[in-house]
């Protein structure tokens, strides 16, 4: 990390929690994919670090906002925003470092009812009062009375058309807007209410602190269907069977919940798709295709 980034995050840290402490180490952190991230280890204890480009500075300050917004769930813990800022080519955000550990069974089980408590939440429409980013991706959020024409225009079709920017076939695109014409019929009855969302809920945004404590992080959040968020969580796997059995004892889930959890991981897909390259586009087609022939 350049000395200047390293100076401004110092001055940062001193400022926004008063204490004089001087960055003795910066520990490198594995497991991003969009950014880079540090321990900062200081003489008043340590910091989480996120840094990229200047350019997206917005991503961060988006960040933090969700981060706070989560934090109205009082049985959720999340890491307490220190500040964000900009210097030179560098952005960075910093956080509460907080240990982090899997979640078991037990745990596994807290953190299923600490996450229905959380979808409790609610809102008035479905959105947000400010655009964020799924991964690196702008993610829209203009506010919509109705789920279905929510996630339709604020999701799976701007998603659709960043794959046709990125050249990812006429076939995916032309398929994939069909079914975005079709998409209310996947909703005959069932009405979901505006659930505060975590937004982008894989097992790599979720943990556990010393307490046993549901850890939320790296949000992308939004007011919507609440399956969502337990749809991404089983795309890519991690999570404990006892976290979904103890979410279901809490809010049992509507009838139809595997067919809209094809679709609502599609959006993830994509995202994926349009991120990281052509590997998760026979994925995507696939998903496109079995849900145009269950809407026949």
């Amino acid at each position: 990390m350049r000395q200047s980034l390293n100076t401004a995050l110092n001055e940062a840290i001193n400022e926004i929690t008063g204490c004089r402490c001087t960055i003795q180490r910066l520990a490198d952190v594995g497991g991003g994919s969009i950014s880079r991230a540090f321990v900062a280890e200081t003489s008043h204890g340590k910091w989480f670090v996120k840094q990229n480009r200047s350019e997206l500075a917005d991503m961060f300050s988006a960040e933090a906002d969700g981060l706070q917004s989560l934090s109205s769930c009082p049985e959720l813990r999340v890491p307490r925003v220190i500040g964000t800022g900009a210097i030179g080519e560098d952005a960075f955000l910093i956080l509460e470092h907080i240990e982090l550990h899997p979640l078991g069974y037990r745990t596994g089980e807290a953190a299923g009812r600490t996450l229905a408590a959380l979808h409790q939440i609610s809102g008035g429409r479905f959105g947000w009062l400010r655009d964020n980013y799924i991964g690196s991706t702008p993610q829209t959020n203009r506010p919509h009375a109705t789920w279905p024409g929510f996630f339709t225009n604020e999701r799976l079709r701007p998603q659709l058309a960043l794959a046709g920017r990125h050249g990812f076939g006429r076939e995916l695109v032309d398929n994939g807007m069909r079914l975005a014409d079709k998409l209310p019929s996947l909703f005959p009855d069932y009405r979901p209410q505006a659930s505060l969302l975590h937004g982008d809920l894989w097992s790599g945004n979720a943990a556990c602190d010393s307490d046993g404590r549901l850890v939320l992080f790296d949000p992308a959040v939004y007011y919507g269907d609440r399956e969502t968020d337990l749809a991404m969580s089983e795309l890519f796997g991690g999570f404990p069977a006892s976290f979904y059995e103890a979410y279901r004892d809490a809010w049992p889930l509507a009838d139809g919940y595997p067919q809209r959890r094809t679709l609502y991981n599609l959006y993830h897909v994509l995202n994926h798709l349009n991120l990281f390259g052509g590997g998760y586009l026979r994925q995507a087609q696939h998903m496109i295709d079995s849900l145009l022939a269950e809407l026949g």
